[in-house]
């Protein structure tokens, strides 16, 4: 597998891959040595996002529509099954006609900041289809219902679901920020659950709305939701402190089942929620602890500079206290130290199966423990949280330097000098479940996309439409599947490269 030329740096970094465009693959070489030549490999960074491009064509070739999950002023949402996999899906249908040039880019917006994020607490984005009259933007689909649901049945919210649900949300509002991302419309309608029963993870939706700014600017643009809008929104003047406010409000309808501010019309609610008095005093609050309270009152500072972050508010004494303990299997650490792959194009292979195929259930536990190990909630891994980890296990300093060196080596295929959430989901996990056989049949259905039985070098370049390489280095990608050199992947020779690539 092509290595990290050193670890670069993250502001650089983050400047590097810009959320308004797809992205532009560095062609960096890697040397392999075998035996008494050396040759030149093609390496590409791996993430998520390579499988997100703008396509066109009929889509209702690839998806029957299942259900309607909502209707909006430009389309529908609907609940749709691929016909190949038998997968579920949502599909946000925007009508063409009926959206202006500036919301086109609002809706390219949300794909490419989408696409970009990488968390267990934020919606995946699939896929980009355009045909003649209609957009359509296939993402994950989140079976549990709305939060604003689970509010309106207050019967059965307690404080320490209601601190792990806001762990959740802050700690994607967390890695948002510290990508310069700004959601602006933070409500339960758009903080839905990956599943029904007991053992739920938070997903939030909808970035239509979402800016990326630049350190230390200020945005003008009154956009939002009255209830849940900040004071300094409404006089347009505002950063990132923005979604806290939201945050709040959103905790305390948990809380009390009503919003903290409230008007006869919008300028009176406005008003009220620019004077930010707080009712602490109704029959609904008799149960709820100081500390509780104490944290709303902190995120609803109408004064922003005095408001709490996203990565305070993670490490107020409410959340620590009250949050869900997050555990982390050894077996799986294990999994993690002894993962070993050799070729991009099989950690691309393994990050699709786990981003759109393993389902909900079978990562709930895996989410847990990236959740134990990202100590400061930035919704990434540092070497030093994998060798604090690993120290809790070994207490042997040595080995545990030599175990985390070893999984940058092996799982930061993208070379941003930190462990992302699908990076670590693919080598946390148990490989014969990653790699069982009905996965790997799902994820050549993929890329076959005509079901034909194989597939053509056109497929692989499709399902990979967020790379941008040279004729000469697809070839070179697509003989690494293709071993007879016969022009087409057969299952076998899709499965053998996993196999050969891949132990622990």
């Amino acid at each position: 597998m092509g290595s990290c030329s050193g670890q670069p740096n993250r502001k650089v970094n983050s400047k590097r891959n810009s959320l308004m465009t797809f992205h532009k693959t560095q062609e960096v070489s890697t040397i392999k040595s075998n035996k008494s030549f050396r040759k030149q490999k093609t390496d590409f960074k791996v993430a998520p996002s390579i499988f997100v491009s703008l396509k066109n064509g009929d889509i209702y070739e690839y998806y029957d529509i299942e259900s309607t999950l909502g209707e909006g002023n430009f389309g529908r949402v609907s609940l749709i099954k691929q016909k190949s996999t038998k997968i579920l899906r949502a599909m946000k249908q925007i009508a063409k006609d009926k959206i202006l040039a500036s919301q086109r880019e609002k809706m390219i917006q949300e794909v490419n900041i989408l696409k970009d994020l990488d968390h267990p607490n934020i919606v995946n984005i699939y896929e980009l289809y355009q045909d003649e009259r209609y957009y359509y933007l296939i993402t994950e689909y989140l079976s549990g219902g709305e939060l604003f649901d689970k509010i309106q049945q207050r019967k059965n919210l307690n404080e320490s679901m209601a601190a792990n649900y806001m762990k959740q949300i802050l700690s994607a509002v967390n890695y948002c920020h510290q990508r310069n991302i700004v959601h602006r419309d933070l409500k339960p309608e758009n903080i839905l659950f990956d599943q029904k029963g007991t053992e739920q993870n938070i997903k939030i939706i909808d970035f239509g709305t979402a800016k990326q700014i630049l350190s230390n600017t200020k945005l003008k643009q009154m956009t939002g939701t009255p209830y849940f809008i900040a004071p300094e929104v409404i006089d347009q003047n505002y950063n990132s402190k923005c979604d806290l406010w939201s945050c709040g409000v959103i905790l305390y309808i948990m809380m009390s089942g009503k919003p903290p501010f409230k008007g006869i019309n919008v300028d009176d609610l406005y008003r009220n929620i620019k004077n930010g008095y707080i009712d602490f005093t109704g029959s609904e609050w008799q149960f709820v602890s100081q500390d509780a309270k104490s944290f709303i009152s902190k995120l609803l500072l109408v004064d922003p500079s005095k408001r709490m972050s996203a990565e305070q508010a993670l490490k107020d004494p409410w959340i620590v206290s009250k949050k869900r303990e997050d555990k982390i299997n050894t077996k799986n650490l294990e999994n993690l130290s002894q993962f070993q792959n050799n070729s991009k194009l099989s950690s691309a292979i393994l990050q699709l199966i786990s981003t759109q195929i393993m389902t909900s259930k079978e990562k709930n536990e895996l989410i847990q423990g990236f959740s134990a190990i990202d100590k400061n909630g930035d919704g990434k891994l540092s070497k030093e949280e994998l060798i604090q980890c690993y120290m809790n296990l070994y207490q042997d300093e040595i080995k545990c330097n030599q175990i985390v060196n070893k999984i940058f080596k092996y799982s930061d295929t993208d070379c941003s000098g930190t462990i992302e959430y699908t990076e670590f989901i693919v080598a946390y996990s148990e490989l014969q479940n990653l790699m069982a056989q009905e996965k790997l049949e799902k994820a050549f259905k993929l890329f076959d996309k005509d079901g034909n039985g194989t597939i053509s070098k056109a497929e692989l370049q499709e399902i990979f439409g967020g790379l941008a390489l040279k004729e000469n280095q697809w070839d070179e990608i697509f003989s690494e599947l293709d071993t007879n050199g016969d022009g087409v992947v057969t299952f076998q020779e899709f499965t053998q490269l996993l196999l050969k690539d891949n132990n622990k």
